[in-house]
């Protein structure tokens, strides 16, 4: 069954229960009511006509006529069955029909009044089954000459409980209705809230949220409107811990727990934050800061983070296939270009030609590689720089490599994965640079010395505009359109990391030239 089926049931019967036992209740309580209210009628009725001048003269004088006319017109004011005035032998003196006045009283519920006896009886008598109240009359020396019988029809007293419990019934059936009305708009508000789901389906829904949560690689914290930390998933109290905080945030407030966390600022301003640094008791993190909005109303706030050492070196890691690729790419591509042209002078019998080309072809693949490789000990580095001069080729620019001494292999391999970070971003904008120029050409140096590694690339471009000189390394900031602006980002980053330094020279229209200063440990079997 649905939620909507579920809470109509649930409410109808809830409501049906409560009016079956307020029927039973309402309706015993209300034929008591009545009866009570009947008997105290005839009550008071027999102990006004008892204490009656006209009805205890008549008795006296034994002139039942007067009694008659009296109580006759009190039976049709006060609508009762029948008023019946007897003497002490039980003999009416009165009756609804005078046929039956001077006969004794039927029923045989008298005989306590006679004796000086007030009471309530119900019985049957010549007229119809009814409630009766009897009482006795006494003369002006307080002797009992006498009772009256003051009788109510019992059917007009059932006709009247019926009456109530229709009323009942009444108001029952219109509470039921109102109440299945209010179920259905309180089922539909339940499921408009809830945006139609069924309560299996939002369980599901927390489940598959609270797993991602979990799983995700990013730090995940959300705050309610006030502040109170209302949510913090796995990788989130770990980064927590490794700042020196409590692993347990859940309810704190955000101000307390975190004062940098600027989420303070998303809650009042409702903007977002993207891809900013923050740091938490020395640990550098990446965030983002987003408002979560419900009817248009700021109800909380979310933040991502990842450690940023955990960011640069994917990062570093992307940008390092993406230049092996880009490296192996362009190799392949001049070769197949050689290939082309070797099978054109095999086809035309240009033999003589085709020899000299290939000597040609060789001596300079030659020349070039062992520059590079009698430079360079890293394999990698060497391998890479061979790549880019391929692409430099592709894009017809002349680009020159040059030591002064042997760059030995480093201690540690991942300083190579720098270099080629650094070199790589700084060639490709070099050849950048120089595409649209008449003098297309880029130089490498690279300089070892006292455990110093100096990276000198240098190109003929357009050179850097000095107004834009102190946003080049901004992340995102390029002259070059959009997506732009994470190379040069990256190799201040890189280098920032490895504790070097970068100076730049640059001339509108004559060129640019990066300086860049590194510590460079190299590996002692080498420099042996």
């Amino acid at each position: 069954m649905g939620l909507r089926s579920i809470t109509v049931l649930l409410v109808c019967m809830v409501v049906i229960l409560s009016l079956l036992l307020t029927d039973l209740l309402v309706s015993s309580s209300i034929g008591k009511n009545i009866r009570d209210q009947q008997a105290e009628k005839a009550r008071t009725i027999a102990t006004i006509i008892s204490e009656s001048t006209n009805v205890k003269e008549g008795l006296e004088t034994k002139t039942p006529q007067s009694i008659q006319e009296f109580t006759k017109r009190i039976r049709k004011k006060s609508s009762v069955l029948f008023i019946v005035v007897m003497d002490m032998n039980g003999i009416r003196q009165s009756h609804p029909d005078p046929k039956k006045i001077g006969k004794r009283f039927a029923g045989g519920d008298e005989q306590k009044s006679l004796h000086g006896k007030s009471y309530v009886s119900v019985s049957k008598g010549t007229l119809d089954k009814s409630l009766r109240a009897f009482a006795p009359i006494y003369n002006e020396k307080n002797q009992q000459i006498g009772a009256v019988a003051v009788g109510i029809s019992l059917n007009n007293v059932n006709e009247a409980i019926r009456d109530g419990h229709r009323r009942i019934v009444l108001g029952s059936l219109i509470g039921l209705l109102v109440g299945v009305l209010g179920a259905i708009l309180l089922a539909n508000y339940i499921k408009k809230i809830l945006f139609g789901l069924e309560p299996s389906e939002i369980a599901k829904i927390l489940e598959e949220r609270s797993i991602m949560l979990q799983s995700v690689r990013e730090g995940v914290i959300a705050v309610d409107k006030e502040g109170n930390i209302t949510l913090a998933n796995r990788s989130a109290r770990r980064l927590f811990v490794k700042a020196g905080l409590a692993p347990e945030p859940i309810g704190l407030s955000i101000r307390e727990y975190m004062p940098t966390s600027r989420l303070d600022d998303v809650l009042s301003t409702g903007e977002s934050h993207y891809d900013e640094e923050q740091v938490i008791n020395g640990v550098a993190i990446v965030v983002n800061r987003v408002p979560l909005v419900v009817n248009e109303e700021i109800v909380g706030a979310l933040s991502t983070f990842r450690d940023k050492t955990e960011v640069n070196i994917l990062a570093e890691q992307l940008t390092g296939v993406k230049m092996y690729v880009e490296a192996l790419r362009a190799q392949s591509h001049e070769f197949m270009n050689k290939l082309h042209v070797i099978l054109g002078m095999v086809q035309m019998n240009y033999y003589d030609e085709l020899k000299t080309y290939i000597h040609q072809l060789v001596n300079h693949r030659v020349d070039e590689s062992s520059s590079v490789t009698k430079s360079i000990k890293d394999h990698a580095l060497a391998g890479f720089l061979m790549g880019k001069m391929s692409y430099a080729r592709e894009e017809s620019v002349e680009l020159t490599f040059s030591a002064d001494e042997v760059i030995p292999e480093p201690s540690d391999p991942q300083v190579t994965h720098h270099l080629i970070t650094i070199i790589g971003n700084l060639i490709d904008n070099a050849i950048d640079s120089v595409c649209h120029q008449a003098s297309k050409k880029v130089s490498v140096m690279l300089v070892y010395k006292n455990n110093k590694l100096t990276i000198q690339v240098t190109d003929t471009g357009c050179g850097i505009p000095s107004d834009t000189m102190n946003q080049i390394f901004k992340k995102g900031f390029s002259t070059k359109g959009t997506s732009r602006g994470f190379g040069l980002h990256l190799v201040k980053q890189t280098i920032d990391e490895l504790g070097g330094q970068i100076v730049i020279d640059s001339f509108i229209n004559s060129g640019t030239t990066f300086y860049i200063d590194i510590p460079y440990e190299t590996r002692r079997d080498q420099v042996d």
